[in-house]
């Protein structure tokens, strides 16, 4: 199957603005999300004490940023998505909640202009598995790490794989249940079908290996249950 364009996926966002501003509701597709962005910004918060700027790839209508805004308050923020209207939704929750500054770009991470060494935190929560092939995956991870200060951290809460055919098919199994269970099986056919539709997750095992390998030097597990986690580097 060819998975979704860029253009596809901006769409799809676009038409849900509403849903994905609200943490409670619009995520429960998602195993332990309130969980991991709890984890993921705590543990951001304890890395760099000091932060003064993060960068929050994918950021949707401006959750991640606002639960770490509640942590370190007054961040500068950068706030990256491909749908102009979660941005715009985004745009207006954070500055309601910081005095530092936002700035906004409609751009895809692997597009965007920013200069390196220019955020203490970069927070990517539920976005990452839209990359594709391995290249996509390295260059987009080596781009992360250059943007990072010394001493700053990369955070990801994501939809994840397992390495191994045989648990991966148990995983997904157990999460088909679990749609099945809040939405029955046309629900869990809907959301089974946007993410082989649009998504191409890997292992975590595979990504802080690649964190590893482009240069962070420490990696963490902060959480797993099934196929999603929470983990993260450290420049």
């Amino acid at each position: 199957m060819n998975k979704s364009s860029t253009a596809e996926i901006r769409e799809r966002f676009d038409n849900d603005v509403e849903r994905f501003s609200n943490l409670d509701t619009g995520q429960v597709a998602t195993i332990d999300a309130k969980i991991s962005l709890e984890l993921i910004t705590e543990a951001a918060k304890r890395i760099v004490q000091n932060a003064e700027s993060i960068l929050d790839v994918g950021c949707g209508a401006g959750n991640y940023s606002l639960m770490m805004l509640s942590k370190i308050p007054d961040l500068n923020c950068t706030l990256l998505d491909l749908s102009g209207k979660m941005l715009e939704k985004a745009m207006e929750r954070v500055s309601a909640e910081t005095s530092g500054n936002v700035s906004i770009f409609q751009s895809d991470i692997r597009d965007v202009l920013l200069p390196d060494a220019s955020f203490d935190i970069i927070l990517a929560g539920a976005v990452l598995h839209h990359l594709r092939d391995d290249i996509d995956w390295e260059s987009t991870f080596t781009k992360l790490f250059k943007l990072l200060k010394p001493g700053g951290c990369l955070m990801i809460s994501d939809l994840i794989t397992q390495d191994t055919a045989l648990l991966n098919a148990y995983t997904w199994e157990r999460y088909g249940d679990y749609l099945e269970s809040i939405g029955g099986k046309e629900y869990r056919d809907k959301v089974l079908g946007y993410v082989e539709k649009e998504d191409s997750p890997r292992s975590m095992n595979y990504q802080l290996e690649l964190m590893k390998r482009v240069g962070f030097s420490k990696v963490e597990i902060l959480h797993k249950n099934m196929c999603f986690g929470a983990f993260g580097g450290i420049k």
